[in-house]
C-alpha cells in the first residue's frame, strides 16, 4: 500500500474554484514510475557490467599461462628478463668496452682468431690434464658457451658435448663475431637468476652496462666461471685473487695504462675488502685464475 499524502485544499473541502495543488497522489505515482524506470536501469547496467566483467575473467583465466608449469621448476625467462633486454636493444645501449675486453682477455684471449674452437688452447689442456693427471680442464671458446647457453644447458655428458660442438660451427658459419660477442654478454649467466651484462651491472653496482667502471669490469668478468658462487657482500679469496689478474690482463694486453691499472686496482681492493674463505677455483683448482 502506498502513502499518499492529500492536499490542504482536499482535506478542508474548499471550493473547486480555489486553485489549490492538487492532490499528491497524482505526484507520488509519476515519480514512483519514474524512480522504477531509473532503477531497472541501473539494474540492467549492473547486470551487464558483471556479464563483461565475468567474460573477462574468463578469457583471462583461460588465455594467462598455467602456473602449474612452475610448481615444481624454475622459468627459462621472465617478463622483465625480457622487458630489460628489449629495453636494452630499444635504447641501443651498449657494453662497457672494458667488459668485453676483460671477458675476452680472462674467457677467451683468441676469440677473433680462431673458428669454433681454439685447438691450441685444447691442446695445452690437453697437455696440463696428462702432466698434473687430472680431467681436461675446459677449453670451450666463447662460441661453444654461447651455444650452450642458447640451447643446451649445463648437463655434462658426451653427447650435450657433441652437439654444443656442431652448434658452435653453425654459429660461426651464421653469425659475425661481434654478434657473437654481444649476444654472449647478453645472455651470460651473472648470478642466481641474473642473466646478462646489463642485469649484472644494476644487481652487482647499481648502474648500468655502458657505465662499468674499469674495476667493476674486472670484477664480473672474474665471476664467469662461477657466477653463483660469486657472494661480492663475501667475497672469496679465490674471486679477489682472479680479479686482480683480469685486471694484470687488461694492463698486459695494453688495454689500460699503469695509471689506470692503479685507479682500477684501489677500487678493486675497495669492492672486494675483507675476501676470505677459500681460494680454490670452482673445480678446486688452487691455480684457476
Amino acid at each position: 500500500m502506498s502513502a499518499c499524502v492529500l492536499s490542504w485544499a482536499e482535506l478542508s473541502g474548499a471550493p473547486g474554484g480555489v486553485k489549490e495543488p492538487k492532490g499528491l497522489c497524482d505526484l507520488d505515482a509519476a515519480l514512483g514510475s519514474r524512480d522504477n524506470a531509473r532503477v531497472r536501469r541501473l539494474l540492467a547496467a549492473a547486470g551487464l557490467t558483471a556479464l563483461a566483467l565475468a567474460a573477462a575473467v574468463g578469457g583471462l583465466w583461460v588465455t594467462l599461462p598455467d602456473p602449474a608449469t612452475v610448481a615444481a621448476k624454475n622459468p627459462k625467462t621472465t617478463a622483465v628478463i625480457e622487458q630489460r633486454r628489449a629495453e636494452a636493444r630499444a635504447a641501443g645501449r651498449s657494453f662497457s668496452p672494458r667488459l668485453a675486453e676483460a671477458v675476452l682477455l680472462s674467457e677467451d684471449a683468441r676469440f677473433y682468431a680462431h673458428g669454433a674452437f681454439d685447438w691450441r688452447e685444447v691442446e695445452v689442456a690437453a697437455q696440463e690434464s696428462l702432466d698434473s693427471g687430472r680431467a681436461l680442464r675446459g677449453a670451450s671458446t666463447l662460441t661453444q658457451q654461447l651455444a650452450k647457453n642458447l640451447w643446451l644447458g649445463t648437463e655434462r655428458t658426451a653427447w650435450r658435448k657433441a652437439k654444443e660442438a656442431v652448434l658452435a660451427v653453425k654459429l660461426e658459419r651464421a653469425v659475425k663475431k661481434r654478434r657473437i660477442l654481444a649476444l654472449y654478454l647478453n645472455v651470460a649467466e651473472w648470478g642466481d637468476g641474473v642473466f646478462g651484462a646489463e642485469a649484472a651491472a644494476r644487481e652487482r653496482f647499481g648502474t648500468t652496462a655502458a657505465d662499468l667502471t674499469t674495476a667493476e669490469a674486472a670484477l664480473l668478468a672474474a665471476m664467469l666461471p662461477a657466477p653463483r658462487r660469486a657472494d661480492l657482500a663475501h667475497p672469496s679469496r679465490w674471486l679477489a685473487r682472479r680479479s686482480r689478474h683480469v685486471l694484470d690482463l687488461l694492463r698486459e694486453a695494453r688495454r689500460i695504462d699503469d695509471a689506470e691499472h692503479a685507479r682500477a686496482s684501489a677500487e678493486l681492493e675497495r669492492l672486494l675488502a675483507g675476501a676470505s674463505g677459500p681460494d680454490t677455483g670452482p673445480d678446486g683448482d688452487p691455480d684457476d685464475a
